[in-house]
């Protein structure tokens, strides 16, 4: 029997959450840049032991600079979340550990993984000096362009969803 499990990407728009989901279903990026309107649903098998895999049905959502105002229809139903800022853009990340909170306090059964996008426009020393702005540990440090981390992120949590 195949399990199922609905991933949700947030964060705000332009963060890269169409970019990391592409990198991760279809290991390809491109510079033509397409706001997301709505939803977009793609699906992937995940193999997350020797005979054991899963398909994530990912939720890639428009995004919200205010988390709350996102739709709470699309968020019915989820196994787990990837709230994805823009190490890069303070904007982004400036109210992140009330959008992190408010996510837990919501969700709080719901497995939540934070990323830092864009990790290859800045250098290692800077994601390591800069944590504490960031206001919230991120669990990955990720670029959609090279694919760092990419796959690691999705199967951690999907090993992390099947538990």
């Amino acid at each position: 029997m195949k399990v199922s499990k609905k991933i949700i990407l947030l964060g705000h728009f332009g963060v890269g959450k169409s970019s990391l989901i592409r990198q991760f279903v279809e290991n390809s990026f491109t510079t033509d840049y397409k706001v997301t309107i709505g939803v977009h649903i793609l699906k992937k098998e995940v193999q997350i032991a020797p005979n054991e895999t899963i398909s994530l049905i990912i939720w890639d959502l428009e995004g919200y600079d205010d988390i709350k105002k996102t739709r709470a229809s699309y968020l019915l139903g989820t196994h787990g979340f990837i709230y994805v800022f823009d190490v890069t853009r303070p904007a982004t990340f400036q109210n992140l550990e009330d959008d992190i909170t408010y996510l837990t306090n919501q969700y709080a059964n719901t497995p939540l993984k934070v990323v830092g996008n864009k990790a290859d426009l800045v250098t290692k020393s800077y994601l390591k000096e800069n944590k504490a702005i960031f206001g919230v540990t991120p669990d990955f440090f990720t670029s959609a362009k090279t694919g760092d981390n990419v796959a690691d992120l999705f199967t951690t949590l999907a090993k992390e969803l099947v538990k």
